[in-house]
């Protein structure tokens, strides 16, 4: 039987729950979950049932705009205390990803003029479902402007996932893939695995699958090698904070990436949505680093792979210096260096 070609989406908001593709059953089973309170938004983000920093903003938009709705009162103060209690609450679920706490601070701002809880109920999900729309129309726009940057090269190597299922549709880093499959251009993508927890094995190789894109799956370690002798033209990865002079928070192993393109000469792109950007942070050294639990290298399907008492490091991402970036692709356009200069005339 023929496999019909689609690219898959991981969010749908109906009128009392959100669906979710649940990311951590990826690639053997495709469900689809509902989340009906705060607390199943927070374990769905801090699980990484969702995952990607546009599709955690989104998600935690509507998680504190479905807890509002749940409020019963009618008193402004209390529902705004209230308010202020789940916000921090979500904001606490994933420390990284700068989209999560853009996101609620955006649901935030649309409460300053209200008068009454109802206007406040309903000016919350409005909001949320805004984002949701905004971040397709943003994904397709960096889609765009990531195929101009890629349109001499094919051989294209990706860490992490930073495609349409960590966002609304078609991906950061993704997208161009996906759309130049709906154009006709044909790519072929090598998807480092992404240790400890395998984005890339289990989920973007099976993404690009899903939207018909060539891809191939490596180890993390066989990067270099695979540039050297399968001839990689570009690297391009998503980011989930990116700091005031263009320093770049993304998934562990990035700036390994980073530095074996500046050995080879080869290109290295970030592809990030503006709500990525922290100006408040002047450089990577103060983007704050999430760890995590040690089971994540030391258990591989449920099987024990490490001395039992072995101390483990589990960092979940890494810091790429801006100077090792060749360009950063955004949906106002494409950045280049003085990345504090064009950031500041573009974001700021």
């Amino acid at each position: 039987m023929t496999q019909t070609l689609t690219i898959p989406t991981s969010l749908e908001w109906h009128e009392d729950y959100l669906l979710i593709l649940n990311q951590q059953k990826l690639p053997n089973t495709v469900e689809y979950i509902k989340l009906t309170n705060i607390e199943e938004y927070y374990d769905a983000i801090i699980t990484l049932k969702v995952r990607g920093a546009p599709a955690i903003g989104i998600t935690a938009a509507y998680g504190l705009a479905h807890a509002a709705r749940q409020y019963e009162t009618n008193d402004l103060a209390e529902f705004m205390d209230l308010f202020q209690r789940d916000k921090k609450y979500l904001a606490g679920s994933r420390p990284t990803a700068v989209n999560l706490v853009w996101a609620l601070n955006r649901l935030e701002n649309v409460l300053e003029h209200i008068s009454s809880v109802n206007e406040a109920k309903t000016n919350l999900l409005h909001a949320a479902v805004q984002l949701h729309a905004e971040d397709e129309a943003v994904c397709r726009l960096i889609g765009e402007y990531g195929l101009s940057v890629l349109k001499d090269k094919q051989i294209v190597m990706t860490i992490c996932n930073a495609g349409s299922i960590a966002t609304s549709k078609y991906g950061t880093a993704l997208a161009p893939f996906h759309l130049g499959r709906e154009k006709g251009k044909a790519f072929q993508v090598y998807a480092c695995e992404t240790r400890p927890v395998l984005q890339g094995a289990r989920l973007t190789a099976w993404e690009l699958q899903q939207s018909g894109v060539d891809v191939t799956l490596i180890t993390d370690s066989m990067a270099a090698h695979t540039m050297k002798e399968r001839g990689v033209e570009a690297v391009i990865v998503g980011a989930d904070r990116i700091s005031a002079n263009g320093d770049t928070a993304n998934k562990i192993g990035t700036s390994m990436l980073a530095i074996l393109c500046k050995h080879f000469n080869i290109p290295f792109y970030v592809a990030a949505p503006s709500s990525t950007f922290d100006l408040s942070i002047r450089n990577g050294n103060e983007i704050p680093i999430e760890e995590r639990t040690r089971e994540e290298i030391t258990i591989v399907g449920g099987t024990l792979i490490s001395p039992e008492n072995v101390p483990v490091y589990n960092p979940a991402f890494d810091v790429t210096p801006h100077e090792l970036i060749t360009g950063i692709i955004t949906e106002k356009g494409v950045l280049y260096p003085s990345f504090e200069e064009s950031i500041q005339q573009s974001i700021g």
